[in-house]
């Protein structure tokens, strides 16, 4: 237990210097002087620091929105696949419930941007409920997929069952399964090509249009939220699609896990300097790209056993 609260822990503590990790490789890319990756936790530091100003024309939901936005997220981060053999995990906890915890995360960013009672924060809004409609089933679907292919629909003994027994005889059901997880992670977490992170234009913006209007600490816990569930899509990536690592001793595990984090990091990094933003209706066809990889996942499985 002792090492499973450890884990998750770690996981918190790592998820701000994933992205400032991003920002420093984008930069060395081209060809400027890298941020700190340390600047996540210095960005934290600052925002608690500063005066938190609310609207006058939005509501209560404003107040409690932030802190319902991080707690599902919090909840997620205890069904997560094991980083260690022998640690305790939570093997019950299938696909539905965890793309409905993230879902429930999205839907108070939501109501968050439209209490704001802004035009950007409508826009911002609707434009992430137009995202999360397609993401939400292409990640059921690619999850469920996987977890068959595990034996288990339990994430947690998925991740567990694919380190001790990879399914070599599907591997062309986890390669389509694997392609269209990678499209969900930079889709639900707001990357290039579907959103950029970093801008401030009203044409382009859809995470940034919600969060607008928010400083100080409701700020500090809304940029926490969002590197948790940056951290949450790595790790499944890591534990269902790379699963190797959990055989070795605690110290070794831990440290390939989180080296698997920042490979998956480095090529995020590497597709958003190399990629242009998507105009906002070319969005479904990646999408659409997700959710065909994901049935061929399964019909792959089912009827070719492949």
């Amino acid at each position: 237990m002792i090492t499973y609260l450890l884990s998750i822990l770690l996981l918190v503590i790592v998820a701000p210097l994933l992205l400032s990790y991003i920002k420093a490789i984008k930069m060395i890319m081209l060809y400027k002087r890298p941020i700190s990756i340390l600047q996540g936790y210095r960005n934290f530091a600052k925002l608690i620091q500063k005066e938190t100003i609310i609207s006058k024309e939005s509501s209560a939901i404003t107040l409690y929105a932030p802190f319902l936005i991080l707690s599902p997220l919090l909840v997620v981060m205890f069904f997560l696949p094991p980083l260690v053999k022998g640690s305790y995990y939570v093997s019950f906890v299938d696909a539905f419930t965890i793309t409905g915890l993230i879902s429930l995360s999205t839907f108070f960013l939501m109501l968050l941007g439209l209490d704001s009672a802004s035009s950007f924060g409508g826009i911002g809004s609707s434009r992430e409920a137009f995202i999360s409609a397609l993401v939400e089933p292409a990640m059921v679907l690619t999850i469920f997929s996987v977890s068959l292919m595990a034996g288990n629909l339990g994430v947690g003994q998925a991740g567990v069952n694919l380190a001790q027994n990879f399914p070599k005889e599907h591997m062309a059901s986890f390669l389509f399964a694997g392609i269209s997880f990678f499209i969900l992670l930079l889709a639900e977490n707001g990357r290039i090509p579907i959103d950029n992170p970093e801008t401030h234009l009203e044409l382009t913006m859809v995470h940034e249009a919600m969060i607008l209007d928010l400083t100080g600490v409701y700020l500090a816990i809304i940029e926490t939220a969002s590197s948790i569930k940056f951290v949450i899509f790595t790790s499944l990536f890591a534990s269902l699609f790379i699963p190797f690592g959990l055989e070795f001793s605690a110290p070794i595990a831990m440290l390939i896990f989180f080296i698997k984090l920042f490979f998956i990091a480095t090529i995020v990094a590497f597709l958003e300097v190399n990629t242009a933003k998507l105009r906002l209706f070319k969005i479904p066809n990646l999408l659409g790209i997700a959710i065909v990889f994901a049935f061929l996942s399964l019909i792959t499985f089912y009827v070719l056993g492949a």
